[in-house]
């Protein structure tokens, strides 16, 4: 039997195309702007390294605790059946939004919200059934507050400098948070962690029977070979670098073994792999280069109007 290249694993988890070029990574060389963020910018930065493997494992453990997420996961969510399909739906927005013409992003952020139009009902609480949707202010805000801590977290602890800093992230991603109608989202990482705090100060955080199945199905994801180890030691890294606080209310433990420095070799083979062939980012340059040509034939044309043709009669001499 041929072994599957790790690249093309890797790529079929992330996007469903064992070489990473679905049509809406190919869409990423479309378009007529440079989009919402800017090559070299803070979200460029952090979204293009592989810490976000593991900052996707702490974005949803974190996620979990809001009663209204859970309720929608447990509902409506395919996690359990097709748990490729579910991560490919979300790397498909992340990367859209990120690497894509301001025209792809709202129109992928339109799709997911037409998904998200049906999920709505209730769940238990102590002082009787409580009404969720996807739209609600209080869940969406968290959902955004919990990926950007994740990303950043893991960013901090796993790759390199960002530019302009932790709050340069957290600023430029509340774009994102806007485009999936954040109210006012956090623009500095003090005020993303007060934010979360205070979700945990008012006591809206929770675990229960739901946490604890997705807990346990986040530890035993159903990858196989040489995918199974590495992703256990992503999801330890995860549970690792996690605040107490949100640790301790999942109910699990920081590992004893060393996953820091596991998670580092696990993530530099993951980068050489995928570094061997083209991602996201190369096709969304394209479309800057393209565009940047354009705006300089433009800005040449308009320069070229202003010169006096040599044809052009001059003032009359007396």
């Amino acid at each position: 039997m041929t072994r599957v290249p790790l690249r093309a694993r890797l790529l079929t988890a992330l996007s469903g195309d064992p070489d990473g070029t679905p049509s809406w990574v190919r869409a990423l060389a479309e378009g007529n702007d440079d989009g919402y963020f800017a090559d070299g910018g803070a979200v460029w930065t952090v979204h293009a390294g592989t810490a976000t493997f593991v900052a996707g494992i702490r974005a949803l453990l974190i996620q979990a605790l809001h009663p209204g997420a859970m309720a929608g996961v447990h509902d409506f969510s395919r996690y359990r059946e097709d748990p490729v399909g579910r991560l490919t739906g979300t790397v498909r927005w992340i990367i859209c939004v990120t690497y894509g013409s301001t025209e792809q992003a709202d129109a992928e952020t339109a799709r997911v919200g037409r998904l998200h139009q049906r999920v709505a009902g209730t769940y238990s609480t102590d002082s009787g059934p409580r009404a969720y949707s996807a739209s609600d202010p209080s869940l969406v805000e968290w959902v955004h507050l919990a990926f950007t801590e994740a990303f950043l977290g893991s960013h901090q602890r796993w790759g390199g400098r960002i530019p302009g800093g932790a709050d340069a992230y957290v600023r430029e991603w509340a774009q994102a948070g806007r485009l999936m109608h954040v109210r006012n989202p956090p623009e500095t990482e003090a005020e993303l962690r007060s934010r979360m705090e205070a979700y945990l100060d008012r006591g809206e955080l929770k675990h229960d029977a739901r946490v604890a199945e997705v807990v346990q199905f986040l530890r035993d994801v159903p990858f196989t070979g040489s995918m199974r180890l590495a992703y256990r030691v992503l999801f330890a890294a995860a549970v690792a670098s996690l605040p107490r606080r949100y640790r301790k209310l999942l109910g699990l433990r920081r590992p004893l073994l060393p996953v820091v420095t596991a998670t580092r070799v696990v993530l530099a083979i993951s980068s050489q792999a995928l570094g061997s062939g083209p991602r996201a980012q190369d096709f969304a340059r394209q479309r800057h280069h393209r565009h940047q040509q354009q705006m300089r034939a433009a800005a040449t044309s308009n320069w070229e109007s202003t010169i006096p043709s040599p044809h052009d009669e001059g003032p009359a001499i007396p």
